[in-house]
């Protein structure tokens, strides 16, 4: 057993990091679901990217992308990625690391719905992470999706989400004279129970 109580009480990590981004909602300028995503290519050599965290799920986090970006390749061919999540007025930190599959089902629908028509349009323009000849291009590109899909385009399908279930994660959070509080939760598969440990700071 691990002496944890306050921010840091009950077994399910993932919903002490759900309770976390609500509070974290109410005090952070600007996107509080902002999240350091990594990647590793097919060299070994580690990518990282802020990406927008859009649903915790019971069983991992979901965000969306092109899926021929350079992330979306990367996360195809490993099925593995890490984040991190940092709220600065909170002095808190989340760390994830776990396994990867594609949302590209009626949730990846319903989510790029809600999205703005120009964001849904900009899914259709643009190629993610590939070389642009300059910015007109682009813009000429979107005038002709535009043209082509008109005001209710459907979700591409090279675009939709990634689950990232989690086999690991540690919660951080400040405390005094860098004494910080480190927990945590570790599991060999996603079918086993939750190890927690307490870390030093």
């Amino acid at each position: 057993m691990t002496d944890r109580s306050g921010i840091f009480a009950g077994d399910d990590p993932i919903e002490i990091i759900r309770t976390w981004l609500a509070e974290a909602e109410k005090v952070e300028p600007n996107d509080p679901n902002a999240m350091a995503l990594s990647t590793v290519d097919s060299d070994g050599l580690p990518n990282a990217r802020m990406v927008l965290l859009k649903d915790i799920e019971p069983d991992g986090f979901v965000f969306y992308t092109n899926y021929g970006s350079a992330k979306g390749q990367e996360l195809d061919a490993t099925g593995k990625a890490a984040f991190v999540m940092h709220w600065k007025t909170l002095r808190r930190q989340v760390r994830v690391r776990g396994l990867v599959s594609r949302e590209d089902g009626a949730k990846a629908d319903a989510y790029y719905e809600s999205r703005s028509l120009k964001s849904r349009l900009g899914a259709w323009a643009s190629d993610q992470s590939k070389p642009l000849k300059n910015k007109a291009s682009l813009v000429a590109e979107v005038a002709k999706v535009t043209a082509k899909h008109g005001t209710a385009p459907k979700r591409p399908s090279f675009w939709g989400g990634f689950r990232i279930a989690p086999l690991e994660v540690e919660l951080w959070a400040d405390g005094a004279y860098r004494l910080h509080d480190r927990f945590v939760w570790k599991r060999a598969s996603l079918s086993d129970s939750w190890e927690t440990i307490r870390l030093n700071p």
